[in-house]
């Protein structure tokens, strides 16, 4: 059973399809949306799993689509590959009133996103999340994105797609470590907003991720729908949507310091950067230690990372690590924008925070 859900933006409105089994219905929730030929954007590993049968939806219902298949992993989230990928979407002929459809992780859901964001000054795009954390975060939402030197995310568009279809049994394929990293961002719903479902997920989320349709499917949904709430009161992060940036700001600063490589996936980084949140807001007296140590404890039941020197291949140094806070996107006047804690489902944002504190957490 599926279960749509808003996203309420005014005439930019669209909704979030969860369920299984939803990629053989591709063809017929995108055919109100496309004209013309509609390129299918994906990656290495995702290709061989469920291009053909994507490709296939769409003819069934008389849409003419062409594939354009770029390299997997973080590193494809760059100006090489976005002019790579620009150009075969211009090669395919899309039109302006077209559509992109982008078929993959949170890599392709951002890299795709923002190709369509400026391509012809803007085309439609309909986003088709194949991992957990694509399906409860990236693919919602609008924020499209890629990495640089300098910092994950800090060239991108806020454009919104046109329809987001979550097929959770594709989940059943992913990796194990690929399953985990995502339940971090599943994990962050609770923490910074819903103790009851930290609670639920206390309760079931070794069960989601050992193969549950029902849990899966239940946790994916409420995710969803804690999202599509806050995008719709706040969708260019004047405020409240920053929340959902928990675990972020250290979580990003660890992913350029390790080279956006496969030492360290985004979900994992952020799993670490929750826990130095929560190690920090204890440091500053904001949060009670037992609220940390229970969120901690729940991370390692799950398999996650909690501690920076959980990373293989040598620890980063703080310094290293405070610098690249230092560019990170959200920051204000030249200052960090923290998502600190002062419980677990009670998130709040601070730009207060001495540097000698966030040294002392980083080390």
């Amino acid at each position: 059973m599926t279960e749509s859900i808003p996203v309420s933006l005014g005439n930019r409105s669209y909704s979030i399809h969860v369920g299984p089994g939803l990629l053989a219905d591709v063809g017929r929730l995108l055919k109100p949306l496309a004209h013309g030929p509609v390129p299918v954007v994906t990656d290495a590993n995702v290709a061989p799993l469920y291009l053909d049968r994507v490709i296939s939806a769409l003819r069934a219902h008389g849409i003419d689509s062409c594939p354009i298949e770029l390299d997997a992993g973080e590193g494809t989230k760059s100006f090489r590959h976005l002019e790579k990928l620009t150009s075969a979407l211009l090669a395919s002929g899309v039109g302006r009133d077209g559509l992109i459809v982008a078929l993959g992780g949170g890599v392709i859901g951002d890299l795709t996103g923002f190709a369509a964001g400026i391509l012809k000054r803007g085309i439609d795009f309909a986003q088709v999340p194949t991992t957990l954390q694509a399906q409860v975060d990236s693919s919602v939402g609008g924020k499209t994105a890629i990495n640089v030197a300098e910092g994950k995310n800090l060239i991108g568009v806020f454009h919104q797609p046109r329809i987001v279809l979550a097929d959770t049994e594709v989940l059943t394929t992913l990796p194990a470590r690929e399953q985990r990293a995502g339940y971090g961002e599943v994990v962050k719903y609770g923490v910074l907003g819903d103790r009851a479902f930290f609670e639920w997920l206390e309760a079931n989320g070794n069960k989601a991720l050992d193969g549950d349709p029902a849990a899966m499917a239940q946790a994916v949904a409420t995710c969803c729908r804690m999202k599509a709430a806050i995008v719709a009161r706040d969708e260019r992060e004047s405020g409240e949507r920053a929340l959902l940036n928990l675990g972020h700001t250290f979580g990003h600063a660890l992913e350029a310091a390790t080279g956006y490589s496969d030492r360290l996936l985004h979900g994992e980084g952020v799993a670490i950067g929750m826990a130095l949140a929560f190690r920090l807001s204890v440091k500053l007296g904001l949060c009670p230690g037992q609220d940390a140590e229970r969120f901690i404890r729940h991370l390692k039941a799950v398999g996650l990372p909690t501690e920076i020197s959980d990373i293989p291949g040598g620890r980063p140094t703080a310094q290293e690590l405070v610098e690249h806070i230092g560019h990170d996107k959200k920051a204000k006047g030249g200052t960090a924008v923290f998502v600190l804690l002062r419980g677990i489902g009670d998130a709040f944002l601070t730009q207060d925070v001495p540097v000698d504190a966030i040294q002392a957490a980083l080390g």
